[in-house]
């Protein structure tokens, strides 16, 4: 049967889900999504949805991006262009129908060669702490962790700075068989936020084109250590020479992560980058 691709754009709160991916006798969002898309669009079988990039428990998300293959009768196609009245009448009932800590904002007809997952060409998160030198606001306690000791901003920068570029993140992963830990790592830096409700906390922004399991978090935890003068930078820069998980590094609570957005190349580029994607990433040989 010919299917038609959706894209769906949500957000939501991961504290009372055990992660993304579906799982027996547990609350995920990957769950509670296709559950609720079966139900509002009465399919005859169950919904399968697969999002750019799988969150853990607690873990929080702003702007994750999934696709969803639908028989073309179940929602009308397009004459042309991404949305359709149909697609926003979907999007209005889920809007409704989904529990208060997860949101379809979008939805929309995927153009060609479009895979939320491998398609996708970097991945950004946000990890938010509140230290010693930052206002404490119980009513976000949720999105931030908390670390009692005073953080060195200018310390956690140069540290960030020697994580940049394509290397083996070995020592900051949970390795799963058959899986590489080389990753591009294009962005990472932290900030203490001068004004607003988040006035005193420290966000640290991790830009890459994939991660691996709790890698995210694990470097975070590593930056913590350096700004909180625990480690120097000759430890750091040890780590990235491991081809092995270690153990010196502390993985920060999921609850001040969120995946803050995902992108993807011009459309005409799409497929050729699910290709590139799926192709085992290897770092360059040294002379």
């Amino acid at each position: 049967m010919t299917t038609r691709r959706l894209r769906l754009d949500l957000s939501y709160d991961g504290t009372d889900f055990s992660g993304w991916a579906s799982q027996p006798g547990l609350r995920t969002v990957q769950g509670t999504l296709e559950e609720w898309i079966t139900t509002v669009l009465r399919l005859d079988a169950p919904a399968q949805v697969i999002c750019a990039g799988r969150t853990d428990a607690g873990v929080h998300a702003r702007g994750q991006v999934c696709h969803l293959d639908l028989d073309p009768d179940t929602v009308p196609a397009p004459s042309s262009g991404p949305r359709h009245e149909a697609t926003e009448l979907l999007q209005r009932r889920l809007t409704r129908a989904l529990p208060h800590d997860i949101t379809v904002h979008d939805v929309s007809w995927a153009p060609a060669g479009f895979d939320a997952r491998f398609a996708a060409i970097w991945r950004r998160y946000c990890y938010r702490i509140v230290d010693l030198d930052s206002r404490r606001d119980p009513l976000l306690r949720s999105t931030v962790a908390r670390v009692d000791d005073h953080l060195d901003i200018d310390a956690m920068n140069d540290a960030a700075t020697l994580m940049l570029g394509l290397r083996d993140f070995a020592a900051f992963c949970k390795k799963r068989d058959g899986a590489t830990t080389i990753r591009t790592l294009t962005d990472c830096r932290a900030e203490r936020i001068a004004h607003g409700e988040r006035a005193g906390t420290v966000t640290i922004t991790v830009q890459a084109d994939a991660f691996c399991h709790s890698m995210v978090r694990s470097l975070v935890g590593a930056l913590v250590t350096v700004g909180s003068r625990k480690r120097d930078l000759h430890w750091l820069a040890g780590l990235l020479e491991r081809q092995e998980r270690s153990g010196e590094i502390t993985v920060m609570p999921a609850g001040g992560l969120t995946l803050e957005e995902v992108g993807y190349p011009a459309d005409d580029e799409l497929a050729a980058r699910a290709v590139e994607a799926r192709a085992t990433r290897e770092l360059p040989s040294r002379p």
